[in-house]
């Protein structure tokens, strides 16, 4: 009989202490199942911090991409050189619309960039106008062959080809042009330096412009007659 009974309480006992188990549990998961909205926005608020930092870095990487000229200007040695070579293949592929409208928009719109992409680039890298920012060359350098280009246009009544600039004839008189824009571009004259104040991405670009449009002036002079090209002017 004591047996039965002790057996009896014992079951009696195990089965109060589940129902204080369960009863914790259930406190538990309501405890949880309150706080867990709150748990999962402030996880859900890192994370969404975390995802905009990264969108935000791989957005400054692309622009500084681009506004260091595909990543010309990141050679260590003489970077606006090398953004003023590419500057030729951007001219290249303007003459290559086959338009002068065509061609003259394409310098507006590369010119616009310019002073959208070289002014971020300067904020990312908290520099103002670094040497590997060199996307202003680029889009300034087809600047220094627009009075070539219309006096061939003009004559012709059509666009001239890229080879026209860049075959075994006329090689040297591009090599001319390039090399006085570098100098234009690197000394600086009135009122090239002077544009270098001026806010964010015009400062950066203006001076290039100015040096670009330097270089044209002096292109006239071998412009001939009906308007012969520099290439034709310098055989």
């Amino acid at each position: 009989m004591n047996a039965v009974m002790f057996s009896s309480a014992l079951l009696a006992a195990f089965l109060a202490g589940w129902e204080i188990i369960l009863i914790l549990a259930v406190v538990l998961i309501l405890f949880g199942a309150r706080k867990l909205p709150e748990l999962t926005r402030a996880a859900g608020k890192r994370n969404e911090e975390e995802l905009v930092r990264a969108i935000q870095a791989l957005r400054d990487a692309v622009v500084l991409w681009l506004a260091q000229g595909f990543g010309a200007g990141r050679v260590p040695l003489a970077p606006g050189t090398f953004g003023s070579l590419l500057g030729l293949l951007w001219f290249a592929m303007l003459l290559g619309l086959g338009e002068l409208w065509l061609f003259v928009a394409g310098i507006l719109m590369g010119l616009a960039l310019s002073v959208w992409l070289c002014g971020a680039g300067e904020r990312i890298l908290k520099q103002s106008d670094p040497g590997s920012i060199v996307l202003d060359e680029i889009t300034a350098v087809p600047v220094c062959f627009v009075p070539s280009v219309v006096s061939e246009w003009h004559r012709h009544g059509a666009m001239p080809s890229a080879e026209l600039f860049f075959n075994s004839h006329t090689w040297l008189p591009t090599a001319v042009v390039f090399v006085l824009f570098r100098l234009f571009d690197i000394a600086k004259p009135w009122p090239i330096r002077q544009s270098q104040r001026l806010p964010g991405g015009w400062g950066v670009t203006a001076d290039d412009v100015l040096a670009a449009l330097y270089v044209a002036l002096i292109t006239l002079f071998f412009v001939r007659g009906r308007g012969v090209c520099l290439a034709h002017a310098l055989r």
